[in-house]
C-alpha cells in the first residue's frame, strides 16, 4: 500500500545523523576480516537454534521435509530463500509453534521447543517473535495501536500497567514513527508504517530470535528500504538474531551471514551467504541468482530459465525433486536422492554433480539475455 500523503509530515523529524546513516557493516564483514570463516563461527560455539529433520505435513502435502538448520545468536541473520511452495514460511511458524511439526526437532537454547509447556512455553514465546507479510495479520483493527503495543508489555509483566503507555510510545519512536501514532487505528497508517508498529510489537517483549516472514513484500518500495535499513540498525542495537524468508536475493546479501535455499520442502544448498550467491553449487541455485538484476552492465549475466513449474508436493517426484526441471539431470538423479553433503569448507549442497557446477560446467538450459 502506498504511503498516505500526510506520511512524511507525520514522521518524527530525523535525529542528528539519522538522514545518513553511517553504513552498517555487511553481515559477514567481520568473519571475513579474520582467518576463520562464518561457518566455522557458527559450529565454534553452540547455536541459539538448531533446527533438525524438520518434517511438516497438511494432508498428503510434505510442506517440510527433513530440513536441518542452526542459526547463532545475535547478531546474526539467516536467509531461507526458494520458490513460493517451497517452505520457508512452514519452517518460520513451525520454529514459533504456529504449526505443528509431524517429525524432526526444534531446538532454542538446548531445549526442545516441542516438550515446552505452561512458564517454560511462555519464556519461549516471549524469546521468540515472529513478524507476518502482512502487518494486518497481527494488528487489531479494533484496537489502537498504544494499545496493541502496551499489551505484551502488561501480559508479560515487563513494565507496570501505568507505565505501558510510555513505553509504547518509545517502542514507536525506536521504529522510527511519531508517538503520537500511538492513538492511531491501524488503517490510519500505511502499509509501510503499520509493518513498522508489527515490528515494535514483536520487539516490545525484548525477544531474542525474530522470524521475518516476508516484512518487505506487501509494501512499497520506498518502505521497503526504511524497514530494511530499520532491520539492520536493530540486529546491532538488540543483538536480534533472526530468521529471514524472502524471495529476495538482494535482501538476504544485506542482512544474512547465512543462506539456506529450498526447493519443495526441502534443503538443496547452504553456506555462508556471500559464497553461495557468487559461486552456487546447485543448478536451482543458479537460476536464482541469475534473476537478480545487475546494475553494473559489465556484471550482467544470461538470465538461466528452468522449464515447467514445481512438482506437486503431495506426490513429489523420485530421486532428486529438482530433477523434471533440472538441466543437468541424469538418469541417477531420478532414481537416488542426493544429500545434503558438504562440498566446501561451510558449504553444503544436495546435488550429485555439484563439484561439476562448481567447476563450470555448462548447464545446456535455455538462456534468456533480458
Amino acid at each position: 500500500m502506498p504511503p498516505s500523503p500526510g506520511d512524511a509530515a507525520r514522521a518524527v523529524p530525523p535525529r542528528p545523523g539519522d538522514s545518513a546513516p553511517p553504513v552498517p557493516p555487511r553481515p559477514g564483514d567481520a568473519a571475513r576480516a579474520g582467518p576463520a570463516g562464518p561457518e566455522s563461527a557458527i559450529q565454534a560455539v553452540p547455536p541459539l537454534l538448531e533446527v533438525t529433520d524438520l518434517a511438516v505435513r497438511f494432508g498428503p502435502v510434505r510442506a517440510v521435509d527433513g530440513v536441518s538448520l542452526r542459526l547463532a545468536a545475535g547478531p546474526f541473520g539467516l536467509g531461507l530463500v526458494g520458490e513460493s511452495g517451497s517452505g520457508k514460511s512452514t519452517i518460520g511458524r513451525a520454529v514459533v509453534r504456529l504449526v505443528t511439526a509431524a517429525g524432526g526437532q526444534i531446538r532454542f537454547e538446548g531445549k526442545d521447543v516441542a516438550a515446552l509447556r505452561g512458564p517454560a512455553l511462555k519464556r519461549y514465546r516471549r524469546a521468540a517473535q515472529i513478524v507476518f507479510q502482512d502487518p494486518d495479520n497481527s494488528l487489531d483493527p479494533r484496537m489502537r495501536v498504544g494499545a496493541s503495543l502496551a499489551e505484551p508489555l502488561t501480559t508479560h509483566r515487563i513494565v507496570a500497567r501505568r507505565l505501558a503507555a510510555g513505553q509504547a510510545r518509545e517502542l514507536l519512536a525506536e521504529v522510527g514513527l511519531d508517538p503520537e501514532f500511538a492513538g492511531r487505528y491501524p488503517h490510519q497508517l500505511s502499509g509501510g508504517q503499520r509493518q513498522r508498529v508489527a515490528i515494535a510489537r514483536a520487539l516490545s517483549v525484548q525477544p531474542r530470535l525474530l522470524v521475518l516472514d516476508e516484512p518487505t513484500s506487501a509494501i512499497d518500495v520506498k518502505a521497503q528500504a526504511r524497514i530494511l535499513a530499520l532491520i539492520a540498525r536493530l540486529r546491532a542495537d538488540r543483538n536480534l538474531a533472526y530468521l529471514l524468508i524472502t524471495h529476495n536475493l538482494g535482501i538476504i546479501t544485506e542482512l544474512c551471514e547465512q543462506t539456506a535455499v529450498l526447493y519443495l520442502g526441502r534443503v538443496v544448498e547452504s553456506g555462508p551467504t556471500s559464497e553461495l550467491l557468487s559461486a552456487p553449487a546447485h543448478p536451482y541455485t543458479q537460476a536464482l541468482r541469475s534473476a537478480v538484476p545487475e546494475i553494473d552492465m559489465a556484471a550482467r549475466r544470461a538470465r538461466l530459465v528452468l522449464p515447467g513449474e514445481p512438482p506437486d508436493a503431495a506426490s513429489p517426484p523420485p530421486g532428486c525433486v529438482f530433477h523434471p526441471r533440472c538441466p543437468l539431470a541424469t538418469d541417477r538423479c531420478a532414481t537416488e536422492v542426493p544429500a545434503l553433503r558438504e562440498v566446501r569448507p561451510g558449504r553444503q549442497v544436495a546435488c550429485h554433480r555439484a563439484e561439476e557446477v562448481l567447476a563450470g560446467v555448462k548447464t545446456g538450459a535455455r538462456r534468456s539475455s533480458g
